[in-house]
């Protein structure tokens, strides 16, 4: 029998997958990212697959790909032989993020899919998936509704349209807001651009990232790479940020049928409810589900009739099929015990933290309740970051978790002083 020391990463910060899950709390995590839809029986058999062979908790990240807990040494290849026979088509090398409804969008400029999908065939062919850091990733954003702005990415395409033919705007470290902007390439010069910039990373080194590079050498190293390719500079306002369309709720297809999305509450769910959740979507018709940004699934194929069906079954089974959900606006890693480093069980405590802050949540108000100081479910500031300390919760005001916090609070209390502060924020927002 093979130990689970085995299935420990090669590199630090590798990500868990199939053929190498990462030890937690509650044993070996694989990681799946599909590139396209997952046929409902294929889903199906995914979940039954989760309860099987782990311990039936199956989680959408917020970059969306499917997490399966609770594997073991031993049922852990039986997982991956059992997915390998689905057949689900699903990336294995570079990170290549794409819309969600990439190919299916009516407002997409191009079909990002399709993009990432040549990236994919040309990096194969090459040593580039070896040389890079493991979590060095792409996004390529055709630009439809469901956009990739607020994705950080060490390569960035996006698609614009310029005097009535699409484009793509090149950057990197980043995203929408934040990358480097490097210029605009004609769309076939796309994955050329997205090559050479990943060799750029590469060539400095196996930990090296695309931020890493620009802190060193500046730009210019990457400007230089792609100076027969650039057809014109980016200038600020050249490309309209995407209107980020909620994932949540009934999007418009390019054949007239819709796609539903749901939230998974605190990015998990039981894998028996997400089957259930697949039942509901096929007797409705659905064909398909994709896995979304922001902890999302997305049921395609419906029509006008169906889609209130299968939203009613999916709040039902406890999904969020509201953008209002005060849950969506609260994130939590698994936390203790599932992970072995966590202090709190950040997970268990997100319910009531998000009730106790409900009517303060909203897209500009965001809690992020991490289990330890290394922050993995969430990168950056949130409005309160909770962190699990050997000696209680560090509550943290707009900052990321390593800032200091105004407040400790033992993990029982932790509700009644997030009320607490709320209350005293309404005083004081009152009085100024």
């Amino acid at each position: 029998m093979t130990s689970a020391a085995a299935y420990l990463p090669r590199r630090r910060g590798a990500c868990p997958g199939l053929s190498v899950p990462m030890p937690s709390g509650d044993g070996l995590l694989a990681r799946l990212h599909p590139t396209g839809a997952i046929s409902l029986s294929a889903f199906a058999a995914l979940c039954a697959a989760a309860q099987e062979f782990g311990n039936g908790v199956i989680e959408i990240t917020g970059r969306g790909s499917i997490q399966i807990r609770g594997l073991t040494a031993a049922s852990a290849p039986l997982f991956a032989d059992a997915v390998n026979a689905l057949a689900i088509a699903a990336e294995d090398g570079v990170p290549v993020h794409t819309n969600a409804l990439a190919g299916l969008d009516v407002e997409e400029i191009l079909d990002a899919g399709a993009v990432a999908a040549d990236l994919r065939r040309t990096l194969a062919h090459t040593s580039l998936p070896a040389r890079l850091a493991p979590k060095v990733s792409v996004a390529i954003d055709g630009g439809g509704a469901l956009g990739l702005d607020n994705l950080a990415a060490d390569v960035r395409l996006c698609a614009d349209l310029a005097d009535g033919a699409a484009v793509l705007h090149v950057g990197v470290a980043g995203n929408a807001a934040t990358a480097t902007k490097l210029g605009i390439v004609a769309c076939a010069e796309g994955v050329e651009a997205a090559r050479r910039l990943l060799e750029i990373i590469a060539r400095h080194g196996p930990t090296a990232r695309a931020r890493d590079v620009i802190a060193t050498y500046g730009t210019a190293v990457f400007t230089a790479a792609l100076a027969d390719l650039v057809v014109a500079p980016h200038h600020s306002g050249s490309r309209k940020l995407a209107r980020m369309t909620d994932p949540i709720g009934r999007h418009l297809l390019r054949d007239g049928s819709f796609a539903f999305g749901v939230g998974l509450a605190f990015g998990h769910a039981e894998a028996a409810t997400l089957e259930r959740l697949a039942q509901a979507a096929n007797n409705s018709g659905a064909a398909g589900i994709r896995a979304a940004a922001d902890r999302v699934l997305l049921v395609v194929g419906l029509t006008a009739q169906t889609a209130p069906t299968v939203a009613a079954e999916a709040e039902r089974l406890g999904f969020v099929v509201s953008a209002n959900d005060p849950r969506r606006y609260v994130v939590a890693c698994a936390g203790a015990p599932i992970c072995a480093a966590a202090h709190i069980a950040a997970r268990t405590l997100a319910p009531a933290v998000a009730d106790a802050a409900r009517t303060h949540l909203d897209n500009d108000f965001r809690i992020h309740i991490s289990g330890c100081a290394k922050g993995c479910a969430h990168a950056g500031a949130a409005s309160l970051t909770i962190v699990g300390r050997y000696d209680g919760c560090a509550v943290i005001a707009n900052g990321p978790v390593r800032d200091t916090p105004v407040a400790l609070a033992a993990a029982n209390e932790l509700p009644l002083v997030i009320a607490k502060m709320m209350q005293d924020a309404k005083r004081e927002a009152a009085h100024v």
